[in-house]
């Protein structure tokens, strides 16, 4: 069996995202003509979330100017204009050609794991997760092992647990902050903490901070890297989600701090850059654009926004429903209850969701999706507009008030 292929079975192995029988079976329904409601997928597009105007005039004033292939890294006020974000935020050591542009943070996930991991390495990966960092450690040859995100500590990393999982065979550790699927936004004591193990334990830090634009309450994100100027960190950002784009494919990575024990790591990144020519040319001309000036987001997300107001909404409804526990999520837009399985008599969570998927046409994502160790959570993304969530949680109560799995 080649190395690929080992590889690509090892990943059938792996939740990924919300590929299975849930959304085959959503997908046949809708071909038969059944509506559903898909509160499934973190894609601002469909629910009437539009792109900022003066992007989508510069994507398409900049056509012409966009024809031919890019540095692989890309263009150079793209990769400019991040770095002056990433001097705003004080990241340190950050260069322009520290800055790689990507077709989505998607891509670079799987470039920055490719280049770093060996067959049986170990990275650290949280536990619930954006569940491609699991897939693609396991397509890269290693193994993901997963800590423990404390739901009672407002969904927090547990930095013990973080100790105890870590071994001779471990290579980094991957953050996700503001995180997916929680909504769970970590304090600076939280990110000084897990520095800390790294820096005993010599570990590359891997960090997605898509969400950072996404914060409410008045809380501040702090980049893990503006805390780590002594250790090498991997920062994944991009404009999907913030700038409501996410057919665009429009990410980066930043590679900050102290790069000297990694060079080898860093050629490989490079290699592996160049080898798929450049992400795509088009979308790179909006990021200078994109990160300058007003940012609509935000109305979004104070008070009166919609963003804002949905998180309220879905939050106070769910916590009302007997046997739903749920901790307020404070960035992105995602929520994350949690069912009392004993009295739903659940022991299986993907069944749960396909049942409600049945009887009330609408589409979740059951908690292990996101390599959750129970079958007692599941995700709704809080996207669509306010009517269609009052259906949802509406259908929700009415379904757990007579619901026992069999």
């Amino acid at each position: 069996m080649s190395k690929f292929v080992e590889k690509s079975t090892k990943l059938n192995d792996v939740s990924y995202d919300v590929r299975g029988p849930v959304l085959d079976e959503a997908e046949k329904m809708q071909k038969s003509g059944v509506n559903i409601l898909k509160l499934n997928i973190g894609n601002p597009a469909p629910f009437g979330f539009e792109a900022p105007y003066e992007i989508v005039k510069d994507l398409i004033a900049n056509v012409r100017n966009s024809e031919g292939y890019s540095d692989s890294k890309g263009i150079f006020s793209a990769r400019k204009a991040i770095m002056q974000y990433c001097q705003l935020k004080g990241f340190p050591n950050v260069d322009v050609d520290d800055i790689y542009t990507g077709n989505g943070v998607s891509e670079l996930i799987n470039m920055c794991l490719q280049g770093l991991v060996d067959n049986g390495d170990e990275i650290l990966v949280p536990m619930p997760d954006y569940p491609l960092w699991t897939a693609c450690v396991s397509l890269a040859g290693g193994n993901a092992v997963h800590y423990v995100c404390d739901e009672a500590a407002e969904w927090y990393p547990d930095v013990d647990d973080i100790k105890k999982k870590i071994t001779s065979r471990t290579k980094a550790i991957v953050l996700i902050n503001p995180n997916n699927p929680t909504g769970a936004l970590y304090p600076k004591e939280v990110l000084e903490a897990i520095v800390k193990v790294a820096r005993e334990n010599n570990l590359i830090i891997f960090s997605d901070e898509i969400y950072d634009h996404l914060v409410m309450d008045g809380n501040v994100h702090v980049p893990i890297a503006t805390l780590a100027p002594d250790l090498f960190v991997v920062t994944l950002g991009g404009l999907s989600k913030s700038h409501r784009i996410a057919g665009f494919r429009v990410g980066w990575m930043i590679l900050s701090g102290d790069k000297s024990k990694v060079k080898g790591y860093i050629e490989g990144l490079n290699m592996l850059s160049s080898m798929r020519i450049c992400s795509n040319v088009l979308s790179q001309q909006i990021i200078q654009t994109a990160l300058g000036g007003y940012q609509s987001v935000d109305d979004l997300l104070l008070p009166g926004g919609r963003i804002y107001e949905q998180r309220e909404y879905i939050y106070n409804a769910l916590k009302e429903i007997p046997g739903i526990s749920v901790v307020k999520p404070k960035a992105a837009f995602y929520i994350f209850p949690k069912l009392d399985i004993k009295k739903f008599n659940i022991r299986d969570d993907e069944q749960f969701v396909l049942d409600f998927l049945h009887q009330y046409k609408v589409l979740l994502v059951h908690g292990r999706g996101f390599n959750w160790h129970s079958p007692d959570h599941f995700r709704i993304v809080y996207l669509p507009k306010m009517d269609d969530l009052k259906y949802a949680i509406g259908s929700m109560e009415k379904f757990l008030a007579t619901y026992k799995q069999k």
